[in-house]
């Protein structure tokens, strides 16, 4: 098939140029058949990836309705020369005085704060492809290998951001279900599981905060999830599965919150630090899941860059390599509307 379009793109060329130079017949033919004679010309035509493809395919990825990155405030428009997040921050209202009878008022200004942070930059490692594997092997490498490490991407920046939504352990709350195993990498004894009523008491939480009811999520891993599911009745799991949405990567709704679960979240060790989930682990280190409104948590895409270097003298092969600056951090100094849930010790 692919022989046939050839042929066909290299007859095609041959009537243009041919009636660009006045022939006939047979110069499209000539044309056409002297284009088929350079088979490197199609190959290098090929061999180049489409980095504006590649590139919007990084961000729907990364963004995608499923993903919980897309169930935050978007500050892309203040990301300032790729590098650095610029975020206007309304400081205290004036206030109000009932019946007022001191004169005259007192008068104040408003201090904004501004909040700001740093984009991380994440790039992959650069990896090349033999001629060879291109052109012998029955299934497109490039495509597949290419695909693979913007899914490496994806989940590295998922974490990265995540860690940077986490807060300080003074916005927490300790789980108080009965004890199970600890979980997470290299951590021993018992912790306390998460339950419904730490999910009734995170919601009480963001209630006193006066937090909107709509747009709620909480985040968790999947032993955090087996937990919430094993606290409830048959009745209360009925009525958490029937408000899954998929498409928006829900897998239950409860007191208010989308419940939505990936395979790990997050860690604090013993002492309150928040750590990633990579890092090295301890034998005291809790599990922890993320609650949030989208309104108070932010994330931030600066620059998407995908790199080749094709048929490379130096390494006899394609080189390829992604690389994309992305970020977050609360929207607000107080930190209201963000809060962590982390497992207590048991006994």
């Amino acid at each position: 098939m692919k022989k046939i379009l050839a042929l066909f793109f290299n007859l095609t060329m041959g009537v243009v140029l041919a009636s660009l130079v006045g022939g006939g017949a047979f110069a499209a033919l000539g044309i056409g058949g002297f284009l088929s004679l350079m088979p490197k010309m199609h190959d290098g035509l090929g061999m180049a990836i489409q980095k504006e493809i590649w590139t919007n395919s990084i961000i729907e990825g990364l963004f995608a309705d499923n993903s919980f990155l897309s169930k935050a405030f978007s500050a892309d428009e203040f990301v300032n020369a790729g590098k650095t997040v610029h975020i206007p921050n309304a400081g205290a209202p004036s206030g109000v005085v009932k019946n007022r009878s001191s004169f005259p008022a007192t008068v104040s200004q408003r201090t904004d704060i501004d909040l700001t942070f740093n984009l991380d930059n994440y790039s992959t490692n650069p990896i090349k492809i033999d001629l060879a594997e291109t052109v012998e092997l029955s299934y497109n490498k490039r495509e597949s290998v290419l695909r693979q490490d913007r899914a490496t991407l994806h989940n590295a920046i998922s974490e990265g951001v995540l860690y940077e939504w986490f807060p300080l352990i003074a916005n927490a709350i300790r789980t108080t279900g009965g004890a199970v195993a600890a979980h997470t990498p290299s951590a021993t004894g018992n912790r306390k599981a998460f339950t419904k009523d730490d999910v009734k008491k995170a919601m009480t939480t963001f209630n006193k905060q006066d937090i909107p009811a709509e747009g709620r999520y909480m985040l968790v891993d999947a032993d955090m999830y087996d937990q919430l599911i094993g606290s409830m009745t048959t009745q209360e799991a009925m009525a958490f599965h029937a408000q899954v949405d998929v498409a928006n990567g829900v897998v239950g709704k409860l007191y208010g919150f989308n419940i939505m679960m990936r395979s790990r979240v997050g860690v604090y060790a013993t002492a309150g630090t928040k750590k990633l989930w990579s890092a090295a682990g301890a034998a005291t280190d809790n599990a922890a899941a993320l609650a949030w409104h989208t309104n108070s948590i932010c994330r931030a895409l600066g620059e998407v860059v995908a790199r080749e270097s094709l048929n490379d003298p130096l390494y006899y092969g394609d080189i390829y390599a992604f690389e994309v600056r992305c970020g977050g951090r609360a929207m607000r100094n107080n930190v209201e509307g963000l809060l962590a849930i982390v497992q207590d010790a048991s006994a």
